[in-house]
C-alpha cells in the first residue's frame, strides 16, 4: 500500500520526474503523472535521474485531468502552488491524500486552484522568490505528510558498516 501520492500534471523536465520517482519509491509514495509530459517516459534523462529505484515504484499514467480525477473518486486532494495563502505545514495530512504538482513553467491551472482553494498549500519563500525546484518542493512537501503520520511504513533506524549505534 502507498502511503501517499505525488500527482505530476503535464511536467515538462525529465530530470525533475525522474528525482521525484525517486523520492517517490524511497518512500513509499505512489507517482501519478497527468499528460502531456514534456518529453518521452523512456528519456535516458529520467531513467538516470531515478537510477536503480525503478523496480520500487508505483506509477500510473493518465491522458488529462478529467481522466485523474475520474479515475480516483473519493479522494483528498492538496494542490501545491505559490498561490496559496496556507502552507504546506498548516494542512493536515492523512493516509492515501493525493499531493499535486504544476508543470515546471506554469504550476497549476489557476481556474483549478481557484475552485479548490482551501486545499491549496504552499512552500514559504522570500517574496523575491518565483519558486523552487518541482523536486525540492516535492520532497519538502512529501516529507511533511510523512512526518505528520509517524514516518509510518519507512526505515526508522540507519547503521553504521563498522560500527554499531
Amino acid at each position: 500500500m502507498f502511503l501517499f501520492n505525488i500527482v505530476l500534471v503535464e511536467p515538462e523536465i525529465p530530470q525533475n520526474t525522474g528525482n521525484i520517482a525517486r523520492t517517490c519509491a524511497a518512500t513509499g509514495c505512489k507517482l501519478h503523472i497527468v499528460k502531456p509530459m514534456g518529453f518521452e517516459i523512456d528519456d535516458k534523462k529520467l531513467k538516470r535521474a531515478g537510477l536503480d529505484y525503478w523496480h520500487l515504484l508505483g506509477i500510473q499514467y493518465y491522458e488529462n485531468l478529467d481522466d485523474f480525477y475520474d479515475k480516483n473518486k473519493g479522494g483528498r486532494f492538496f494542490y501545491s502552488t505559490t498561490k496559496a495563502v496556507n502552507t504546506y505545514a498548516d494542512a493536515e495530512f492523512k493516509d492515501g491524500d493525493y499531493i499535486l504538482f504544476g508543470k515546471e513553467t506554469k504550476g497549476l491551472p489557476e481556474e483549478l486552484l481557484y475552485n479548490n482553494k482551501e486545499w491549496c498549500i504552499r512552500i514559504p519563500m522570500i517574496d523575491e522568490a518565483r519558486s523552487l525546484n518541482l523536486s525540492n518542493a516535492v520532497a519538502i512537501v512529501a516529507y511533511e505528510a510523512l512526518r505528520q503520520t509517524d514516518f509510518k511504513q519507512l526505515k526508522q533506524a540507519g547503521e553504521l558498516t563498522k560500527f554499531n549505534w
